[in-house]
């Protein structure tokens, strides 16, 4: 039996949750897997180039992110679980 390498996606992280106001402000408002919200913020923080010049790992919160992060400044790895708190 031949693999083809890729993975089957996890379908809890395809099924299409609902942001929260302070998400939708970001990602938008219609519901969307956690896979294309990740995404969609990623592309506003390097839109907005909201990346530590000094330490690519650290995302600085604008006006938009900070009701999301709730503080200044958050590793890559807590957004993903800030995020996450703001979908249902």
């Amino acid at each position: 039996m031949a693999t083809t390498g890729k993975r089957a996606p996890n379908p809890a992280f395809m099924k299409a949750m609902t942001p929260s106001p302070a998400l939708a402000a970001v990602v938008g408002s219609t519901p969307l897997p956690r896979t294309e919200v990740t995404k969609r913020m990623w592309d506003y923080i390097k839109q907005h180039n909201l990346q530590d010049p000094a330490n690519k790992r650290n995302i600085n919160a604008d006006a938009k992110l900070k009701p999301i992060f709730g503080k200044d400044q958050v590793t890559m790895f807590e957004m993903t679980k800030l995020v996450n708190q703001h979908l249902s």
